[in-house]
């Protein structure tokens, strides 16, 4: 995927839930909660309240430790149709390290359908 236009930063707690469960010592971001967190940011930056979400495809590159500084870019491609690539880092360095392509139905934050 060629780099996006938005970039907004993207946090994941450390002390998420699912560090527990999810190799216990040796911790990743289950590409689940990357692709929810990343879907919220994105939903937030563009004015809406996710009803329900489809994942076409995804793919994740390279693993995404806690308190990793991760950032998000993304793109419409059809109407409620985004492109995002979640990266480990801020700058022009940024590994990427998942990719997703993702459909949403939302109400716009202010109760709009």
């Amino acid at each position: 995927m060629t780099a996006l236009p938005i970039l907004l930063p993207l946090r994941i707690a450390p002390d998420h839930p699912a560090f527990a469960g999810h190799f216990p010592g040796h911790p990743i971001v289950p590409g689940v909660v990357l692709l929810d967190e990343a879907v919220q940011a994105l939903a937030t930056a563009e004015g809406l309240s996710p009803v329900s979400m489809q994942v076409g495809v995804a793919k994740f590159l390279v693993p995404v430790r806690p308190g990793e500084s991760l950032s998000l870019s993304y793109k419409t491609t059809a109407p409620g149709r985004y492109g995002i690539e979640v990266r480990v880092g801020v700058d022009a360095a940024a590994r990427v390290a998942a990719t997703a392509t993702v459909t949403l139905q939302a109400a716009t934050l202010e109760g709009e359908a």
